[in-house]
């Protein structure tokens, strides 16, 4: 239990963007902060009876807004992301305290969440479907696509608030009401959000009570949501073991599931790489949000005549960021803020010990900083040198913890680069098209970047991974059509007897 208390500054921030924080406040969670592992306020879980309350109230909300032409739907949207503009520093910094990523990163998330509602808005005037030619004279097909019902969210730690947006923004368009089960390790960002989106809600005309609401739980409350049929949709950020589990019990009721699961992301590093690029491409990959990204740079497959110079390069980089980058993420000189708890820290070493009787060589991974804060886990980034690539690393780990390791062939590095479980992102350093073309074409992931790491993504593309990593996708493209249904429509209108499909006759 957290002995340590937030400053004065810390509790009017979350006061600012919480005015009602007294009606969440309880003694099921005390949520702390990975900084230096201060309290930050103490919470309760919702029961299962409001959590029941919550679904019925969005399944009413979905009836009335579904009604609401999709335009207005996104002027709501519009409107909502004017509202994150005006709070964007202090939603920043509740992030940065909440979850532990650096300030500018902190910035960029909510700048993704302004980002989603500017497309979501150009998205309510373009939901289309098609006209389709038929086969019968008089007859005209389409394609319609329709509001689904309320989507039940649930999101993880460490993008807190922009997984959320992704998907209730785009959902909230396409005619749905919102559910959303945040993660218990970063609750106070998704009541902060809540809040800011009620703030316009209650004044936009059309907007029904219910709209969007936050459930407040751990593993018992989200189960409720998944279990639930009037929840047509769960879109699940987290753990491929956490899809393990929502996927079948999602499935077993007919409804559907969006899964965005584990990562395990590998960079190739070719002859013909331009290592001005691929450094730095490297680094902010591996230990940018303190390797606690799905999309983190985890292995680095290097060209055995490049390996020498590559890894002593990053193990100068790595040590100075272990000496004088590892710290509060609020400062502005730091670029590797805290892991989110010990357990995180925790699973480091665990890897990190299993992959030592292999290891070539091994540089930082210890714990850091830990006499000025000792209720934070900072830990120096890692870096594993291999011979081949070994079954540890086929694991996840959520860490800034990268392996550098040797091959020969681009289809050898191809081969080692496709065989963990996991397909999120993945990355090519090149200046051939054709090793670049090649390596699209084999690269078994959702991401597959050229000359750019794996970490980060554009709002504007669908944003998932293959394999364990789920199969779904949010944010960009047409990931819209996750939150609509699909109806084909014929109309005849004709004035003799309609034609049958494929030519039947039916006479009596």
């Amino acid at each position: 239990m957290s002995t340590v208390q937030a400053p004065p500054a810390a509790r009017e921030l979350i006061l600012r963007l919480i005015p009602q924080l007294s009606r969440f406040e309880g003694s099921d969670l005390i949520v702390t902060s990975p900084t230096n592992g201060a309290e930050l306020a103490r919470l309760r879980f919702d029961t299962s009876a409001e959590i029941e309350a919550k679904i019925a109230a969005a399944v009413r909300a979905f009836e009335v807004w579904r009604e609401v032409p999709a335009p207005q739907r996104g002027e709501l949207i519009r409107q909502f992301g004017n509202k994150l503009r005006e709070h964007k520093e202090d939603l920043a910094r509740l992030v940065t305290l909440e979850c532990g990523k650096i300030l500018e990163e902190g910035r960029g998330e909510v700048q993704e969440m302004i980002d989603i509602c500017d497309f979501a808005v150009g998205l309510s005037r373009q939901l289309y479907g098609l006209t389709i030619q038929s086969e019968r004279p008089h007859h005209v097909m389409q394609e319609n696509w329709l509001p689904l019902g309320p989507v039940g969210i649930i999101s993880a730690f460490n993008f807190p608030v922009a997984v959320w947006s992704w998907n209730s923004c785009l959902a909230l368009v396409c005619g749905d009401s919102c559910l959303w089960k945040p993660s218990e390790k970063t609750p106070l960002t998704a009541l902060a959000t809540q809040a800011l989106f009620e703030s316009v809600a209650q004044n936009f005309p059309g907007a029904p009570e219910g709209l969007s609401s936050v459930i407040l739980g751990a593993v018992e409350q989200g189960n409720q949501l998944v279990e639930d049929r009037r929840i047509p949709l769960i879109s699940a950020t987290g753990s491929t073991r956490m899809g393990k589990a929502v996927g079948p019990k999602v499935a077993a009721r007919f409804g559907r599931s969006l899964l965005e699961l584990g990562g395990n992301n590998a960079m190739i590093v070719t002859p013909s790489a331009d290592l001005g690029v691929a450094i730095p491409s490297i680094l902010f990959g591996s230990v940018g949000t303190a390797g606690q990204r799905c999309t983190s740079t985890r292995r680095v497959l290097v060209h055995r005549s490049l390996i020498d110079k590559v890894f002593e390069t990053l193990k100068s980089a790595y040590l100075q960021i272990g000496s004088s980058k590892v710290g509060d993420p609020l400062d502005s000189s730091t670029l590797v803020g805290p892991l989110i708890d010990e357990m995180a820290f925790d699973g480091m070493q665990k890897a990190l010990d299993a992959a030592r009787p292999h290891a070539v060589e091994i540089v930082g991974g210890q714990r850091v900083l830990a006499d000025r804060y000792p209720g934070g886990f900072y830990a120096h980034p890692a870096l594993v040198r291999l011979e081949k690539q070994i079954a540890s690393v086929h694991e996840e780990t959520f860490a800034p913890l990268t392996y550098v390791i040797p091959y020969d062939t681009l289809e050898e590095a191809m081969r080692m680069h496709n065989e963990v479980p996991q397909g999120l992102s993945s990355a090519i350093m090149t200046t051939d098209v054709r090793e670049a073309e090649y390596f699209k074409r084999h690269s078994d992931c959702g991401i597959a970047n050229v000359n750019i790491g794996t970490s980060g993504a554009e709002i504007g593309g669908a944003f998932g991974g293959e394999k364990e990593t789920g199969g779904g996708r949010e944010s960009g493209s047409d990931s819209w059509k996750a939150y609509m249904r699909r109806q084909t429509s014929t109309t005849y209108f004709g004035k003799d007897r309609p034609a049958l499909a494929q030519g039947i006759r039916f006479d009596v």
